[in-house]
């Protein structure tokens, strides 16, 4: 909800939308505690002995946290207020002034009415930890974004066409609706999946699915109501539902 927020703020306001991914980002983040480590093989000068790390490393449960913590202090020592609701956006200033950063991990997406501002905070955000500058947003998220002069089209198309292929549904016949008419599915009825992991993969496959394809709610939602123990006729109605998104595999969401 906050990413599909943000997009449309950007494109009601006409505002670019920037997105950048910072190299190596676990790297960058700080240990509060001691961790050792072995000495890395063929490193002859400290046999015997252990290393201790100053920063984090890829692998270490607190990398990620660390990170975090990092980013987030950066972002506040320039200005920028947390928001409460989500942790992950920050915003600062008003007005033509304002500007908004939406933080995923090592993924960066900013907006605002002030590119030179923007252009200020890509220098700080290169110095500080060095970012990929990838331009205008395109892919984030498993969320594809087109943009024109008429608004914004938000969709999941290679997303759907993994779906797909993991099913090895990639040939099926498109089916016109989320589900088959007059449809009745019921707990106990039919065999149960010999496989029920399968099945609860799929529906929470679906249910992200749901950020740009609201026409399927209704299904995904009826679909997840068998989870705990799936049996063949729901297994079957999941299925047909895939080939109603092999149908509309570009429909989305579109902002104007």
């Amino acid at each position: 909800p906050t990413v599909r927020t943000f997009i449309a703020l950007a494109t009601s306001k006409g505002w670019p939308l920037h997105q950048l991914d910072i190299n190596n980002a676990f790297l960058h983040g700080f240990l509060d505690e001691e961790v050792y480590i072995l000495p890395p093989a063929g490193y002859t000068k400290a046999e015997g002995k252990v290393c201790r790390l100053k920063r984090s490393l890829y692998g270490l449960k607190q990398a990620s946290r660390q990170w975090n913590k990092e980013f987030t202090s950066f972002l506040l020592k320039q200005g920028f207020v947390q928001s409460k609701q989500d942790y992950s956006l920050f915003t600062k200033g008003s007005g033509s002034n304002f500007i908004a950063v939406l933080v995923y991990v090592d993924d960066v997406l900013i907006t605002g009415g002030n590119n030179p501002d923007i252009q200020l905070l890509k220098k700080a955000l290169d110095k500080a930890f060095t970012i990929k500058d990838l331009g205008c947003m395109r892919y984030f998220l498993g969320i594809e974004v087109a943009r024109s002069s008429a608004g914004t089209l938000l969709n999941q198309r290679k997303y759907i066409l993994d779906i797909l292929q993991d099913a090895g549904m990639t040939a099926c016949k498109p089916a016109d609706f989320p589900l088959p008419t007059n449809l009745r599915l019921t707990i106990d009825q039919g065999e149960l999946l010999s496989h029920p992991e399968v099945y609860r993969r799929l529906v929470g496959r679906l249910l992200y699915l749901n950020i740009t394809r609201p026409d399927i709610s209704y299904a995904v939602q009826h679909l997840s109501q068998f989870l705990s123990q799936p049996r063949h006729p729901h297994m079957q109605a999941a299925l047909h539902l895939l080939r109603y998104l092999k149908g509309s595999i570009g429909v989305g969401l579109f902002y104007p």
